[in-house]
């Protein structure tokens, strides 16, 4: 019919003229979809120019809705710090010994780390090497983190409003050990992420029955 000729978009080419190119994402999601997808496939190696390609923009696009490459490590690392705090959150206070919670809580973090371990090498490592923004990000993150785990220790241990210090400087002690043993793991893979948990459990359950 008429009609339908007029609306359809090849109908509307004319003849020997090539088909107009697929526009590509423009959203912010879009975008990071396809940042992700080339840091999955690339690993921490990943350039801008890949995931240009991979969102089909150009690098000056790419820039346009990030401002800069550090914008868009920064915007990647925001899409997963939040579902990991709230996790950690969820672990830390939920009905359950002290030590299913503490194995729930490494449990969060380890599973990110083993599930995306190109994104977090990219994020945590490249991104904190080249860009003073990204450091500057993650560090919060982390920080953040330990104030979350100081709240559960200090509840859990129900320690005094003048102990608050004392519970941050565990926390915070926790969070590094954490992260360097899944940094070590990661790259010996000595046994799965499940005894890893166990091991690390075993060693929080050890400072606790010495407070």
């Amino acid at each position: 019919m008429a009609t339908e000729a007029a609306e359809s978009p090849t109908a509307s080419t004319p003849p020997g003229r090539p088909e107009p190119r697929r526009r590509g994402p423009r959203t912010r999601t879009e975008l990071l979809d396809a940042a992700e997808r080339v840091v999955l496939r690339d690993g921490p190696s990943a350039s801008m120019n890949a995931i240009a390609a991979e969102a089909g923009i150009t690098k000056p696009i790419l820039y346009r809705h990030f401002g800069d490459k550090a914008g868009l490590y920064v915007a990647l690392a925001d899409r997963h710090i939040e579902t990991l705090l709230e996790l950690l959150r969820e672990a830390l206070t939920r009905p359950a010994t002290r030590r299913e919670r503490t194995v729930a809580a490494i449990d969060a973090w380890l599973r990110l780390v083993e599930g995306n371990p190109a994104l977090y090498r990219f994020l945590v490592h490249r991104g904190q090497a080249e860009e003073p923004e990204v450091r500057d990000r993650v560090a919060m993150f982390q920080r953040r983190l330990g104030d979350a785990l100081a709240i559960g220790i200090a509840a859990e241990l129900g320690l005094p409003e003048d102990q608050w210090p004392r519970a941050q400087a565990w926390a915070h002690g926790i969070v590094g050990m954490v992260q360097a043993a899944s940094d070590w793991w990661l790259d010996e893979q000595p046994f799965g992420r499940e005894d890893l948990t166990r091991h690390l459990a075993d060693l929080i359950d050890g400072a606790y029955a010495h407070t």
